[in-house]
């Protein structure tokens, strides 16, 4: 799969978004080792710290399926003149399982931004902190 088309995957999340509050959906599509691909939308709660993003969703359910360190590459999209950057507690989760991981960031247009989570959030705190 291309990066192009991981993305257009990711672009047919928006419309699985529950976004009653902030009406900003956000798609994302997870990629394995092995092509295996999880994709996830953003569900938003009355209260709002209860809120799950894309990136999240897709995540969860791909621990949830046995995948815990293959991942290579995730595309999150949202309806954005800009790209659609994962949040700090995104960065941190995905950090947890793939500090190299290749995200591809796009914008309301389809084009997108190419980089890695290390470049994204470089410095960050994993389970090596803990040793």
């Amino acid at each position: 799969m291309t990066d192009q088309e991981l993305v257009e995957l990711a672009f047919t999340m928006l419309e699985r978004s529950y976004v009653p509050y902030s009406h900003f959906p956000v798609g994302a599509a997870l990629e394995c080792a092995d092509g295996t691909i999880f994709t996830g939308c953003n569900v938003e709660n009355a209260a709002f710290g209860s809120t799950i993003c894309a990136e999240r969703t897709a995540l969860v359910k791909a621990v949830s399926e046995g995948h815990r360190d293959d991942f290579t590459r995730l595309a999150v999209v949202g309806n954005s003149t800009e790209p659609c950057w994962p949040c700090g507690a995104c960065r941190q989760m995905l950090y947890e399982f793939a500090p190299e991981l290749t995200l591809l960031v796009a914008r309301k247009d389809h084009s997108f931004v190419k980089l890695t989570l290390g470049e994204l959030m470089p410095h960050g705190f994993g389970p090596k902190g803990m040793d």
